[in-house]
């Protein structure tokens, strides 16, 4: 958890740019974040001279020849000169480092220096150079982007390009990804789940007592030291990797990564409901919050889709399903449409899932829980890819820990940790009740209902008797008020002597 003058630093940071002329909030997140990667390139090439030097290797400082181009050189030019170098030296350098074929160049791949003014640029370093990112560890340097990010979800800044942190972290609690696992999101945003599946199988490979909780009951400090250099290097290099059709949100989920200790990231844009993306039983586990709207053009659409339709979020799921190695787990928010839609390719989907998988549970969540960008109704849905679905577990959340309004403020009621419990020893419980916030429902009852999967259509709920009053009482009541009546409007009369 950041410190109050870490946090106070980054707020400052976001205020320049706002009054500075830069109000889109990805936009200032995206020079933002150049700024920030410009910095890390120097505090890399400073940290392998010196590693070269104390192992008697040789290092070509990736400057050479270029030392203006150094975050320690250039940031301490002076205001009329500072915006043209950046703009015209700097960025063309970083542009064609290894001539384009390193991760730096297609980091800044079409990059744009968008900074308006000198003045901004000067203040934007200086705060930079003050968070002192390359001292902090690679907890905090985490989450002074995290916090960064999560301006998106304060009102007015786009917030629905961002899945509540809270509903990542039950997502990843219940596919338990561990070491060895290749982990996809294939509409990764700004790598939200990428980066907490990433710390999840840290922290299940950090001893006990190196880990520390902090003032808000959140762990950290995972160090993965029951990982040898060799597996360590796996994890960051061979385990994580996301797609997203926007070079904005790649290049913000890339620095999202970096900045939470993976160096070279498995992040690329591309539409993976395209011809382009093949991978086809390759991934062991799938986390997303696909686009919940939007169609692709049918000349653009994979050849690999079975379900004949031009909506997103069905396409996602047959494209997860095709993704999937056999015994892959899949966690995924779905619009509540997709469970009770009535068109032939939602028919076909839920079919999918339910015959060709094992539809392990249907999660369905509050409309609030996007709110204030989005009202919509959603679920969480969790499927293994090889077997064909016995009984299905559903669990009806009424409340996630904050407000349903638009506000969002904390609250004392949260299902989320009882859903999570509930969900590790759902097959030691019964869960017949169906008066209950979680119960199973067979197979075969479903088919009966053309596989609907909406809760509404299993859940009894509770009907309150409602006991009327007798027909007499209530005339007599009527009665006597009838009478009070009367003898106040005879006193009424009386005080004001009308004959």
């Amino acid at each position: 958890m950041l410190h109050n003058e870490l946090k106070s630093k980054v707020q400052r940071l976001w205020d320049k740019f706002w009054s500075g002329g830069i109000s889109n909030p990805l936009q200032a997140i995206e020079q933002i974040s150049y700024l920030i990667f410009m910095k890390r390139l120097e505090d890399d090439d400073t940290r392998k001279h010196q590693e070269g030097t104390l192992t008697g290797e040789k290092y070509k400082s990736m400057f050479k020849g270029h030392e203006d181009c150094k975050w320690s050189e250039w940031s301490n030019y002076s205001a009329d000169k500072i915006i043209d170098h950046v703009r015209d030296k700097v960025f063309p350098f970083l542009r064609g480092l290894d001539n384009g074929d390193s991760f730096y160049s297609k980091y800044m791949r079409n990059a744009n220096f968008e900074i308006p003014t000198a003045s901004l640029l000067i203040e934007a370093v200086k705060i930079i150079n003050d968070m002192h990112i390359k001292e902090q560890n690679a907890d905090t340097q985490g989450d002074i982007y995290e916090f960064l990010l999560s301006e998106l979800q304060t009102a007015g800044k786009n917030g629905q390009f961002r899945t509540p942190r809270h509903i990542i972290k039950m997502m990843i609690e219940m596919t338990n990804p561990e070491y060895g696992d290749r982990i996809l999101d294939p509409a990764c945003g700004t790598s939200g789940f990428l980066v907490n599946a990433y710390e999840h199988i840290l922290r299940n490979n950090t001893s006990k007592d190196l880990i520390k909780v902090d003032d808000e009951g959140n762990e950290y400090n995972f160090k993965g030291d029951k990982l040898n250099a060799k597996q360590k290097q796996m994890l960051d290099e061979e385990s994580i990797y996301g797609y997203d059709i926007d070079q904005t949100m790649v290049r913000i989920a890339l620095m999202n990564l970096i900045m939470h200790g993976i160096s070279r990231p498995n992040i690329q844009q591309l539409n993976t409901l395209s011809k382009r993306y093949n991978e086809d039983n390759t991934y062991d586990i799938i986390l997303a919050n696909p686009p919940f709207k939007g169609s692709i053009d049918e000349s653009e659409m994979s050849d690999n889709f079975r379900i004949k339709t031009k909506k997103t979020e069905i396409l996602f799921l047959e494209l997860m399903y095709n993704s999937l190695a056999n015994g892959g787990r899949c966690a995924v928010i779905v619009p509540d449409g997709v469970l009770f839609g009535g068109s032939n390719a939602h028919k076909q989907v839920r079919n999918l899932l339910l015959e060709r998988c094992r539809l392990d549970a249907v999660i369905s969540m509050p409309s609030g829980i996007f709110k204030p960008y989005a009202g919509v109704s959603t679920a969480v849905l969790f499927f293994t890819k090889g077997e064909p679905t016995q009984k299905v577990w559903f669990y009806d959340m009424e409340a996630d820990g904050f407000s349903l309004d638009d506000k969002r403020t904390k609250t004392d009621k949260n299902d989320i940790p009882d859903i999570i419990g509930r969900f590790r020893k759902r097959k030691e419980e019964k869960n017949e009740d169906r008066k209950n916030k979680n119960f199973f429902v067979p197979i075969e009852e479903i088919k009966q209902n053309d596989y609907d999967l909406s809760i509404s259509k299993y859940k009894k709920y509770e009907e309150e008797e409602i006991v009327y009053r007798s027909s007499e009482e209530i005339l007599k009541e009527s009665l006597m008020l009838n009478e009070e009546l009367k003898a106040g409007l005879e006193e009424l009369t009386k005080s004001l002597n009308v004959n």
